[in-house]
C-alpha cells in the first residue's frame, strides 16, 4: 500500500511522457552554449583571418588597401653597426627588466620619439602597420594608470592567478604593488589595432595584428637599449578595457603591453638569472 502511494506521488512517473522532451531540450541548450562559447573564443583569439565576401554579386571589384605602384630598387642593408651582430648581441645581453627607476633625470622626449619611430619600421601583415604607441609623461595620468593596474593586480594575485603562477613569480619578488608606474618618467602603452579604416571610410582588415605589433615591441626594446634607457615589459591582466577608456582610444584598439621607461635607480636590484645558452635554443639542419 505504501509502495503504491510512492509510485502514484512520484513526479517522474507522473510526468514520464514529457521527461524525454525536457532532457532533449537540456542537452540541446548545453550543446548550443558550448558551441557559441567555442566560436567566440576562436573569433577572439585567432590571428588567422578568414575573409569572406559580403557580396553575392560576382562582378564586385575588390581594391587593395595599399596604392598599387611599381616596386623600387633596394640595395640591401646599408646602415650597420661597426661590430655587426656580435656588437648588437652584446648590447642586448646587457638589457634587463627594471622595476626601480630614477625620477630624475628625465630623458628628452625626442629620444623616446626616435625609439618609437624605430618600432614603426616593423614588418606587418599586408603592411597594415596595426600599432598605436601612447607616450605618457603626465604625473596625474600615470597615477590614474597605476590605480587601475594595482586594483586589478590585487585581484589577480589573490584570486585569478593559479597558485603555480604566483609560485613561479615568487623568485622575481613581484606583487600587485607597482611603484614603477609613477616613478618612471615615461610610460608607453602599446595598442594593437584589430582593424583600421580606408580613405573611403570602409573597414580595413589588419592581418596578423598581434604578431605584427609584438615584433614592433621587440624593435622598441632594442631601440630603448641602444638609447641607454631601461624598461620593463608588463601585460596588465584585465586592465586593457579600463586603460583604453582612460586614454580615450577607439574600440578597434586593444592593449598589448605597457612599458615604464627611464633610468635604473642607484639602488636598483634585479633577479640573478641566466639566459639559455646557444646550444639550448639553436637547432641546426
Amino acid at each position: 500500500m505504501k509502495f503504491s502511494y510512492i509510485l502514484d506521488s512520484s513526479l517522474i512517473l507522473k510526468y514520464w511522457n514529457i521527461l524525454p522532451t525536457v532532457v532533449l531540450i537540456w542537452f540541446v541548450s548545453k550543446w548550443l552554449y558550448f558551441k557559441l562559447k567555442y566560436r567566440n573564443e576562436i573569433l577572439r583569439n585567432s590571428e588567422e583571418v578568414n575573409v569572406q565576401s559580403n557580396y553575392s554579386n560576382e562582378s564586385f571589384v575588390y581594391h587593395p588597401a595599399l596604392e598599387e605602384k611599381e616596386h623600387v630598387p633596394y640595395r640591401g642593408a646599408t646602415k650597420i653597426l661597426p661590430g655587426g651582430a656580435l656588437q648588437f648581441y652584446q648590447m642586448m645581453k646587457d638589457r634587463r627588466s627594471v622595476r626601480d627607476f630614477k625620477r630624475e633625470p628625465i630623458p628628452d622626449q625626442s629620444v623616446l620619439e626616435n625609439c618609437i619611430r624605430a618600432a614603426g619600421t616593423s614588418p606587418s601583415g599586408a603592411h597594415t602597420e596595426p600599432w598605436t604607441f601612447c607616450l605618457i609623461s603626465s604625473a596625474d595620468l600615470k597615477k590614474s594608470i597605476r590605480d587601475i593596474v594595482e586594483s586589478e593586480e590585487e585581484i589577480n594575485y589573490s584570486q585569478r592567478m593559479h597558485k603555480q603562477w604566483t609560485t613561479d613569480l615568487r623568485p622575481l619578488k613581484t606583487n600587485h604593488v607597482k611603484p614603477y608606474l609613477t616613478d618612471a618618467p615615461y610610460l608607453i602603452l602599446v595598442f594593437k589595432q584589430i582593424y583600421g579604416m580606408t580613405k573611403q571610410g570602409t573597414r580595413k582588415q589588419h592581418y596578423y595584428n598581434e604578431i605584427s605589433v609584438s615584433i614592433s615591441v621587440g624593435i622598441l626594446l632594442c631601440a630603448l637599449q641602444a638609447a641607454g634607457l631601461n624598461s620593463l615589459v608588463t601585460t596588465p591582466l584585465n586592465c586593457g578595457p579600463a586603460l583604453r577608456v582612460l586614454l580615450n582610444r577607439p574600440a578597434n584598439e586593444k592593449l598589448l603591453v605597457l612599458l615604464p621607461i627611464g633610468y635604473a635607480a642607484e639602488a636598483c636590484k634585479i633577479p640573478d638569472i641566466q639566459r639559455k645558452p646557444l646550444k639550448d635554443i639553436l637547432v641546426r639542419f
